[in-house]
């Protein structure tokens, strides 16, 4: 059995998100799958010079792109579709009070990318208080090409690190795992402090998703400062060029 989908202007939805700390969503008034994974081309052929950040992973078969992100200010129709219209207003309504684009990401998860170990995203995006994410499925999002697994009523706090950042390992045992598999153009939006994990892509296609979040409009627009602090913070612990995240959370190796 699958997991429940809603429509984003359900008021169950809203329901279910504070009770479990995420919701699937199908309805985003966003474009379809065909437009979304041809953004997803335009977005990896970017040039670095535009702002763009691009990661590579290693593999067998040489570096393997892994995730793409601060782009919206150099693609109209991203930036239209996660700042302007249903996107801001789902996560305002998940938030209960109006929300600004914090940052964005496109995670690629190619043939044989890597997966993500078990973690909370607020303690990785700790300018803010109250934010929410959502994975935007590009191609469809399933167990076999590594989509997200989701931890339901565990969002109330922070749970105890290990030395990456990541969920403890004596906790990620006693928690129970849901398989979030989405298809192609669903949403699935979770808390900052909801577990979720994903495997590696094990099957013969990718599992690109886009990754919005959100903080409350009450706390500034901060976009612009995160990127600036987030590249501050890594080469201050000599970690540019080798983690994509604040927190060590992905499982692979960066391509320098």
């Amino acid at each position: 059995m699958g997991i429940e989908v809603f429509e984003v202007a359900d008021p169950a939805a809203v329901a279910h998100f504070r009770g479990a700390g995420w919701v699937c969503t199908t309805d985003a008034a966003g474009p379809p799958a065909a437009v979304l994974q041809a953004w997803a081309d335009e977005v990896t052929a970017l040039d670095p010079a535009t702002g763009v950040l691009h990661y590579d992973e290693v593999s067998d078969h040489g570096p393997l792109r892994c995730r793409s992100e601060h782009f919206v200010d150099v693609h109209d129709g991203l930036r239209a579709f996660l700042t302007v219209g249903a996107m801001p207003d789902t996560a305002g309504a998940l938030l209960g009070e109006p929300a600004v684009l914090y940052k964005e990401k496109l995670n690629y998860k190619l043939v044989g990318g890597a997966g993500y170990s078990p973690h909370q995203d607020a303690p990785a995006y700790r300018f803010v208080d109250v934010h929410v994410s959502c994975m935007v499925a590009i191609d469809d999002a399933t167990a076999d090409n590594g989509c997200l697994e989701v931890v339901s009523g565990a969002h109330d706090r922070i749970w105890p690190q290990d030395e990456r950042g990541c969920v403890a390992a004596d906790v990620v045992a006693s928690m129970t795992w849901e398989v979030a598999a989405v298809p192609a153009g669903g949403t699935l939006w979770f808390h900052s402090r909801t577990p979720h994990r994903s495997g590696p892509n094990r099957s013969d296609r990718p599992r690109r998703a886009l990754y919005p979040t959100y903080n409350a409009v009450r706390e500034g627009d901060l976009r612009d400062d995160y990127y600036v602090r987030k590249r501050a913070e890594l080469a201050a612990a000599g970690a540019l060029g080798s983690r994509v995240s604040l927190i060590g959370d992905f499982e692979g190796e960066l391509a320098r």
